[in-house]
């Protein structure tokens, strides 16, 4: 079945490239929040399966993935040709948005209500931009197949500075407001000091006792981390106290 159409998603293609992944939005609170990443998520790939790990029970007694469908309430316009890999809501109709692809990625800062781009950085054709998160005046952004990523101050995007980091690679970023979570595609979850961007923490995800892969998107929701699965329709909600997979859903 295709896509709902969304207008926070960049246009998809009949054979998408190997390095095609959607990530989820984050929007208004945790309502909108919530629901552009489930609907983002679901924008990708629609297998009929579930990964095998999340299938896999390690006990009789192991809860079953649960299934769940989603209500589109609204829709916003976008540009069509933003290959969007992070974005999120920062209040006053304002969006911070990350868009990827080699010479085409960049950073923005667009009006909710009309779509228009307010402000954007074009970013070095050699970068491929990937997750996006907003720590007090401060834009973080990682980069697909590299150590580097990017601090933008909110206000005036001339003023960033570059940084390293130590996860394999740069997916997904999110932040409870004091601390930053990253992922790099793999089952590993990483927990990085904002100041020092230095990897105070790594975990592996799991749920039912089997390893998670291919953690993509990240947002942090009441309390939990939520991540999608790339090229499955799966949201895993996370306890960041352990970072255990408490919950995965089937979006369908």
């Amino acid at each position: 079945m295709a896509p709902l159409p969304l207008s926070v998603s960049a246009p998809i293609v009949s054979t998408p490239p190997r390095y095609l992944r959607r990530p989820v939005v984050a929007a208004s609170g945790a309502m909108l929040a919530a629901l552009l990443f489930l609907t983002a998520a679901a924008a990708v790939w629609r297998p009929d399966y579930l990964p095998a790990a999340l299938l896999r029970r390690s006990a009789p007694a192991a809860p079953a993935a649960r299934f769940y469908s989603f209500d589109l309430v609204r829709e916003y316009p976008h540009d069509p040709d933003a290959f969007t890999q992070g974005l999120l809501y920062a209040g006053n109709d304002t969006l911070f948005e990350s868009t990827g692809l080699y010479h085409r990625s960049s950073v923005r800062k667009v009006d909710l209500q009309t779509g228009k781009v307010l402000v954007q950085h074009q970013m070095d054709g050699s970068m491929f931009g990937e997750g996006l998160t907003l720590l007090g005046d401060r834009l973080f952004q990682v980069t697909w197949l590299k150590n580097d990523g990017f601090i933008y101050d909110r206000h005036n995007f001339s003023k960033r500075e570059r940084f390293t980091h130590k996860m394999r690679d740069g997916w997904g970023l999110a932040t409870d407001g004091k601390v930053l979570f990253g992922s790099d595609g793999t089952s590993r979850l990483y927990q990085l000091d904002p100041e020092s961007l230095e990897v105070t923490k790594t975990v592996t995800v799991k749920y039912q006792d089997n390893e998670v892969s291919y953690i993509n998107e990240l947002e942090y929701i009441n309390g939990e981390v939520w991540a999608n699965v790339w090229q499955n329709i799966v949201i895993c909600e996370l306890q960041p106290s352990v970072y255990k997979a408490m919950l995965c859903r089937q979006i369908a």
